[in-house]
């Protein structure tokens, strides 16, 4: 039987967040909620619901970024995630139609603190919650992320799904089995889900005010983008730096790949667990390193190049998720600004003696790059086309260019 908040037993709320939550989130909302988060442990959070009608499940994680929401959400790297947001106006500068990293949707739900405002910038198309509907995204506000977070932090990313119904009824019970059954991030391959089913050709480059994105007319080199769920400005990056693109499926088999004639072949980003890609993925890189060609990697690229080299990765506690982290390169001794998202590591002790790390994480000490000692090949965990130095990383690109100039 459908159950409201007015009917909830006592004692529903778990996994160290008190009953109260669900009482300051009924009564912030004159007494009716319409959203919900179950966790598989039987943690319920009430709020108003947002976005898409209908629930969808999956990890919950969080993410320290005060700006950028419109691209978070579209990054293919979090697919399969439930967003919390732990910046609280959430919404504030609407929507637009270039702020995208892919075409279809990548996070599966968004949980925020407040309510969405009406957008504040010139570049605003659309109102987030309008946009959020019509990409089918479901969301809620009106929680403690605060709170949520802090239970993240002490007992990693839960599973969990997000509720919106208007007439606040929900069935609490089908809820929580949803939860339950979801098997989680690690072992799985949510590459295949986002990934390019057909090759295509790229050539916009980076935008500027006043002009929009620009064009790479006039190219230097081929670049072969493997793509596991590449954001768009990985590719606007390489286009600016000189490159004409060729964009490939993530299962394309190396021969394939070279037929292309690459100068140099790009790792891309992706979501899920590198080991379970790395099942097809890892076989194709070790024939691309064969051949001596210059190979970079970023994110889940980077993390399969280590799998091809014969080094591990394992599962984090709770990530790396946002804007604000710094990382040191260790060939310059200079600190980035970085914006991340992953949920895996490599484990810079298991690489072999012909690869060394080159950047490490300032929050934890992780690993944040790698590079082979005697082929041109590297990679880095974190996301360098993104801006929140603003341009701290943009050098890597660069430095990838140099490496296919050298063995052009």
């Amino acid at each position: 039987m459908p159950t409201t908040p007015d009917t909830m037993p006592p004692h529903h709320a778990r996994g160290g967040i008190p009953d109260d939550a669900r009482l300051d989130a009924v009564t912030a909302f004159g007494g009716k909620a319409t959203g919900v988060i179950v966790l598989a442990d039987g943690t319920t959070l009430w709020g108003q619901g947002l976005g898409a009608t209908g629930d969808a499940v999956g990890e919950v994680c969080f993410n320290t970024s005060m700006t950028g929401y419109q691209e978070i959400l579209t990054d293919p790297s979090y697919a399969g995630q439930i967003i919390t947001f732990t910046f609280p106006h959430v919404g504030n500068v609407g929507t637009n139609f270039e702020d995208l990293e892919s075409t279809g949707n990548a996070a599966r739900g968004l949980i925020l603190r407040s309510a969405i405002t009406e957008p504040s910038s010139w570049r605003a198309a659309s109102h987030l919650d309008a946009w959020l509907t019509r990409r089918g995204l479901v969301g809620i506000a009106g929680i403690d992320t605060r709170r949520l977070t802090r239970l993240i932090r002490a007992q990693g990313a839960p599973n969990g799904i997000v509720a919106h119904a208007p007439d606040g009824k929900f069935d609490l019970e089908a809820l929580k089995a949803k939860a339950a059954a979801f098997p989680g991030l690690e072992g799985l391959d949510l590459a295949k889900e986002v990934f390019c089913r057909q090759s295509y050709s790229w050539d916009e480059s980076l935008w500027s005010l006043g002009k929009g994105y620009g064009r790479q007319t006039a190219p230097q080199f081929h670049i072969v983008a493997v793509d596991y769920g590449v954001k768009r400005n990985i590719l606007r990056c390489l286009a600016a730096a000189g490159a004409r693109v060729t964009v490939v499926p993530g299962d394309m088999p190396a021969d394939d790949i070279l037929r292309l004639k690459p100068d140099g072949v790009f790792l891309s980003n992706g979501p899920g667990d590198p080991a379970a890609t790395g099942t097809y993925a890892v076989p194709t890189i070790r024939a691309l390193i064969d051949t001596g060609k210059p190979v970079f990697g970023i994110c889940l690229g980077h993390q399969m190049l280590a799998l091809a080299l014969g080094a591990k990765t394992k599962k984090m506690h709770q990530g790396h998720r946002g804007a604000n982290h710094p990382v040191k390169d260790l060939t310059t001794g200079k600190v980035e600004i970085t914006s991340q998202n992953h949920g895996f590591v490599v484990m810079p002790e298991t690489l072999p003696n012909n690869a060394e790390e080159t950047h490490v994480s300032l929050f934890d000490g992780t690993n944040e790059g790698l590079r082979m000692l005697d082929r041109p090949v590297f990679s880095v965990q974190y996301h360098p086309e993104a801006s929140p130095g603003p341009e701290d990383s943009h050098y890597l690109f660069d430095r990838f260019i140099d490496l296919v100039k050298a063995h052009a």
